[in-house]
């Protein structure tokens, strides 16, 4: 989501600014409990982070166009198809979540259709 967000700003993007700026802002939060340990930990978090960053400036827009392209090409076969291969998928890493989606399966494919949805507007917005 960070990576869409960045990707609709029209400026200079300074990531290890920002490190900076977040370190210095957890350092006043919990002045009490921050400690070398935190800066280390929440320093390598931040690295990670606009390590992953940078490798998608740029490619928010192509995936976008992409995703599109995709929906747009779908069949109902196909979209039947995903719609049971999310929950199919899902069930399989999250086996509890069964006890949370007892609903029927139009339900299923409606919540499914509007993750895909949700999903197109976040690359919009």
């Amino acid at each position: 989501v960070l990576s869409l967000v960045l990707a609709k700003y029209r400026g200079t993007i300074n990531l290890s600014e920002f490190k900076a700026v977040m370190l210095a802002s957890m350092r006043s939060l919990v002045p009490k409990d921050w400690d070398g340990e935190h800066e280390v930990a929440w320093g390598w978090l931040w690295e990670n982070v606009e390590r992953m960053l940078k490798n998608l400036m740029g490619k928010p827009q192509v995936q976008e166009k992409a995703l599109e392209r995709l929906i747009m090409s779908l069949t109902e076969d196909s979209v039947n198809y995903l719609r049971r291969e999310v929950y199919k998928r899902f069930f399989a890493l999250a086996p509890a979540g069964q006890d949370y989606f007892k609903q029927s399966t139009t339900r299923l494919y409606w919540i499914a259709d509007k993750i895909v949805e949700m999903t197109i507007e976040m690359y919009r917005e």
